[in-house]
């Protein structure tokens, strides 16, 4: 059986969505990063990088990083169309990913989160947040050009609609306007079965309401 180590409310929430989609069956495992769970020695062992998600996998071996494991899964259960069959599409797709990874998670929301990783002085607390928060803005205005007219990222429901949707739930329970077809899209997703259980099993039923 697989095992999945993940935060509630955390990027990783993305990746347990897809896992409830696809329908496997898997153990849970929570990492405490307040507590510093990610970077004790029995962890370390599982993934040096200190960081969730981490997926290890039936044969015992890890896999990191919410890229490589959104389309591992998506590649390795191909009857549930995490990914668009054409090149095109896929690419589509994978660019989605690492915008949402690297800019509007790792320069926006990061800055916000984990300020102290900015700045070594809490005076420039304020304007690293505030630069985060310009990130994000424009980030989100990107995004939702892209999903003018579309129901999710590309024709269907793809491994870059459940990143898109963690940072979506983070500016909402920030308080970070989401533009008219993010927030669509957002909603959209509230509506799917997978979704709505995952946010119950990490104690965001409230989100549901």
């Amino acid at each position: 059986m697989m095992k999945f180590y993940m935060t509630p409310g955390s990027c990783s929430t993305g990746i347990h969505i897809l896992l409830e989609e696809i329908g496997l069956v898997f153990e849970a495992y929570v990492v405490n990063l307040l507590a510093g769970d990610q970077f004790k020695d029995d962890y370390l062992a599982i993934n040096p990088k200190g960081t969730i998600p981490a997926l290890v996998r039936d044969d015992g071996s890890a896999l990191c990083e919410f890229q490589a494991i959104a389309w591992w899964l998506a590649r390795a259960y191909p009857k549930r169309k995490l990914l668009p069959e054409s090149a095109e599409g896929e690419a589509r797709v994978l660019e989605m990913l690492g915008y949402v990874v690297h800019t509007l998670h790792g320069q926006g929301f990061a800055r916000i989160f984990t300020t102290p990783k900015f700045t070594p002085s809490e005076t420039d607390y304020p304007a690293v947040q505030a630069r985060g928060r310009e990130i994000i803005a424009q980030a989100f205005a990107v995004v939702d050009a892209q999903l003018a007219g579309r129901d999710y990222v590309v024709e269907q429901f793809s491994i870059a609609d459940a990143a898109l949707f963690y940072v979506e739930f983070w500016a909402i329970r920030s308080d970070i306007p989401l533009p008219v077809n993010c927030l669509a899209h957002y909603r959209r997703m509230l509506t799917r079965p997978a979704v709505r259980q995952v946010l119950q099993e990490e104690g965001y039923a409230s989100a549901l309401r």
